[in-house]
């Protein structure tokens, strides 16, 4: 885990968030700024600063992190099935938007319309 990090903070209890999962790999909580009625944060412990970083020893985690999306989505309130449904988001980088240097997927759902983004 990295010192200063925020999300490395999360994981490790110093800093509060709405914890909506997790286990000894991986954390998920809620957006602070949610961009739709359901939107959480699925972030690994260990801190990876992007997808750019991530190795081929990091595929089963990230495996673990997608797999755990629908099910969550479901338990915080997305409907399922073709007239509900979920995205999942994963900014990399300054240019492609993210805004803290540790790698997370962005869950968002919920009855539209929202925000575009």
């Amino acid at each position: 885990m990295s010192e200063n990090c925020i999300f490395c903070k999360i994981a490790r209890g110093e800093l509060p968030s709405r914890k909506v999962y997790e286990d000894d790999e991986i954390v998920a909580f809620h957006d602070i700024r949610p961009a739709a009625p359901v939107h959480f944060l699925i972030v690994p412990k260990r801190h990876v600063a992007s997808l750019q970083d991530v190795t081929a020893a990091d595929i089963p985690l990230l495996g673990r992190m997608l797999a755990l999306a629908p099910q969550l989505a479901l338990e915080q309130g997305c409907r399922p099935g073709p007239e509900g449904g979920f995205r999942v988001m994963i900014n990399n980088g300054v240019d492609g938007g993210q805004e803290v240097p540790h790698l997370h997927l962005h869950v968002l759902g919920g009855p539209r319309p929202w925000q575009r983004g």
